[in-house]
Formats: structure tokens, C-alpha cells, sequence
């Protein structure tokens, strides 16, 4: 195996021996005397294999953040709307003087109703927190905005936020290929998606999941990385070489696992929950390097125009914190924005990805990704 091979393969170092040593130090995060706190960092943490060898957290913790006082309007965007509240849940039980009032729908359906509020001069919602960084630069490009804290911005690598400050990432999510063990080694894997249709040994093994947003981002970053013609050349070829079709990218992964597909495409979390319940399954994470195959996309969040901007800048912190950033890694799966949270189950760290050099909030070009699919008959 290659140095560059055995980089891009670290993956699921499931680890028990240390759990209880590196665990005995983590739940005195809030002292005696923060007694205004209701949580601890095991509220924040999640559970299972992947989770139970991890040590404390670095960064800033909440116990050194004022505490969040007052009433915050969030319009919460996307399929991981859910997970979120459980997150603001937890600020709320931290902060006896602190509530949400949240709004739940898609992410472009929201940022236009506050495109359309914002026009209206009436913004309903404080901070808008979205798993699509189209939908975030939308709504910043419409003015709609206020500035970030600076706190905030100097926590999260310059890629994963917006070139002026107007929204940031707090949760990441990256593209690989997971694939069965028992049936490939990294070195059957080429180290460019583009190089997939010309492998034979991946000929009628893969997997994908077309109608997934995710994989339709994907492609919206290869159109962006090497233009409309690469990727309507792409698809066409892979559909050549056969390739089956999944609804969703856990299936893709749960098939890879079980030996139904050598290699899919899939966002890398999909993976870590299949490990997560099934230990033993002969499932890794391959990464590709510098093309769509290795994109890393985010969620993020931005203050509304119209909102306290102490109060919500001091909640845009709070996410960003060390507990927070704890618990994305962990309950989600997601890689964590800032550098003092690892991510779980031995994946490399985000700074030790090469993901294409993209803007990704014109990751919002979905319509011309569905013309195109439509057009090579992918959807």
C-alpha cells in the first residue's frame, strides 16, 4: 500500500481499551461554580462504539460563553431539521432564561420566505440555520444578513464560510466511496472519480442514489470543478460500465456492507451509522482527492437583518462551541467545523481532506444538474 493510499483509507479505529480513561475526564466540564449551566457535556455527547473512546473536546466551551439570554426566532432548513432542535433543546435546558421558537420546512423554501419577509421589511426569523450553503448565500446575496461575530468566523477554516462573513459552517459533510472490504483494497480504488468508468475491477459494482440532493450536489460540483460536458460525459459512461440505483445514499452504503455492491457514493456519515450498529461489517471510506468525489459540504448559519445581534451572535457562538461541535460529530456523524473536536471513528480531520477549490454556496445550480441528469435519463 502507498503513503497516499494509507492516508486516504483511515476509517472506523473502533477502540474500547482507553473508553473509560478517556471518558473519566470529560463530565466535569462545568464546574461548581457555573451553576447557572443544567447540562454537561454527556447531554451533548452521543453514544455507541464509535463515540465511546473519545477524550474531552477542545475548544471553546459554552461554560466560558455568556450565557444566552432572551428569545431567539430560528428557521431551521433541510432533512437534518430534527437533530437540530435537539441541539437548541439542550441550550434551552441549559439556560433557564433562554427559548426558541423554531420553523421547520426545505431550505429553499425558507430562504425565500425570507427573502420575501426581508422585501416586505418585516424579517420574522432571528437566524436561519440551513444544511444547504445555496440557500444561505440566497438569502445573504437578497441583503437579508447581518454581519457575523468575528469570534465565530476566526473558528472555522476560510473555505467553509462565506468570502464576507455573512453566513458560517457548523457542521461538514464530506463525499467518499464506501466499499467492502472482503472485495477491494484502497489500490483497486483510482484516486479521481473521473478515472471510475476506465477501472475495470469497479465495472457493474457500484451504487448510487440519483434522486438524492446530495448526489445531485455532487454533480453540481463536478459541472463547477470541470464543466457541463465532463459531466454529462461522466454519468454516461458510468452508466455504461453498469451501475445500480439506490433511493438514498444509506442504502448505498448498507449494500456496499453487505457485499451487494463492491463501492458506492455516498456522503461519508451514511457509513459510520452502518458501522455504528454493525461493528464487524467489512465496510471502509475511500477519499478521493481535489474533484467532486472528495466535496465537503457544509451546514451552516447566518443572523437576519432585524435581529439583537449580541443575542444572536452569542447563540452563532454557542454552536460553534466545543460541546456543540461535540455533538454534530457525534449524534450526527457530521465532521465538526472547529479544529479542537475530532471527528469520530478515526476519519481523517477536514483540514486533511483535498476537496475541490469551489464556492459552494453555487452549489444552489441544482436546476441545471436535474436538466442535465434528465437529459443522459440518470432521473
Amino acid at each position: 500500500m502507498t503513503d497516499r493510499q494509507s492516508s486516504r483509507r483511515r476509517f472506523l479505529a473502533l477502540g474500547g481499551a482507553t473508553a473509560a480513561g478517556s471518558l473519566a475526564g470529560c463530565f466535569g466540564l462545568f464546574s461548581n461554580n457555573n451553576q447557572k449551566l443544567g447540562t454537561s457535556l454527556s447531554d451533548f455527547r452521543g453514544s455507541g462504539p464509535l463515540v465511546d473512546s473519545r477524550g474531552k473536546p477542545g475548544g471553546t466551551s459554552i461554560k466560558d460563553l455568556p450565557a444566552l439570554d432572551g428569545s431567539l426566532t430560528v428557521y431551521v432548513g433541510g432533512g437534518e431539521g430534527g437533530l437540530y432542535l435537539e441541539l437548541l433543546k439542550l441550550f434551552e435546558q441549559t439556560y433557564s432564561n433562554f427559548t426558541v421558537n423554531h420553523r421547520v420546512e426545505g431550505s429553499s423554501s425558507l430562504a425565500n420566505t425570507i427573502i420575501e419577509e426581508n422585501d416586505a421589511g418585516a424579517t420574522q426569523a432571528d437566524v436561519f440555520m440551513s444544511v444547504d450553503a445555496g440557500s444561505l448565500g440566497a438569502v445573504a446575496n437578497a441583503g437579508a444578513t447581518q454581519s457575523l461575530p468575528s469570534e465565530a468566523l476566526d473558528a472555522v477554516p476560510g473555505s467553509f464560510q462565506d468570502n464576507n462573513g455573512r453566513w458560517v459552517g457548523f457542521a461538514g459533510r464530506a463525499r467518499a466511496i464506501p466499499y467492502n472490504t472482503n472485495q477491494l483494497s484502497p489500490s483497486d480504488i483510482p484516486n479521481s472519480v473521473h478515472d471510475f468508468p476506465n477501472s475495470g475491477v469497479l465495472n457493474g459494482t457500484m451504487g448510487w442514489a440519483p434522486t438524492y440532493g446530495a448526489f445531485q450536489s455532487f454533480i453540481t460540483a463536478m459541472r463547477l470543478n470541470r464543466g457541463d460536458s465532463t459531466a454529462r460525459s461522466w454519468l454516461n459512461s458510468m452508466q455504461n460500465h453498469g451501475i445500480t440505483e439506490y433511493d438514498n445514499e444509506f442504502a448505498v452504503s448498507n449494500s456496499a456492507a453487505d457485499g451487494e455492491l463492491a463501492a458506492g457514493f455516498a456522503n461519508h456519515y451514511y457509513s459510520l451509522r452502518v458501522r455504528s450498529a454493525r461493528q464487524n461489517a467489512p465496510l471502509d471510506l475511500y477519499f478521493t482527492e481535489g474533484d467532486a468525489g472528495s466535496l465537503v459540504n457544509v451546514s451552516g448559519l447566518e443572523i437576519l437583518n432585524g435581529a439583537n445581534s449580541e443575542l444572536a451572535g452569542n447563540f452563532v457562538r454557542h454552536v460553534l462551541s466545543a460541546e456543540a461541535q461535540e455533538f454534530f460529530a457525534t449524534r450526527t456523524f457530521a465532521y465538526p467545523m472547529i479544529s479542537g473536536v475530532k471527528p469520530v471513528g478515526g476519519l481523517p480531520r477536514i483540514d486533511e481532506l483535498n476537496p475541490p477549490d469551489i464556492n459552494l454556496t453555487e452549489l444552489s445550480d441544482v436546476s441545471g444538474t436535474v436538466d442535465l441528469m434528465r437529459d443522459k435519463g440518470v432521473l
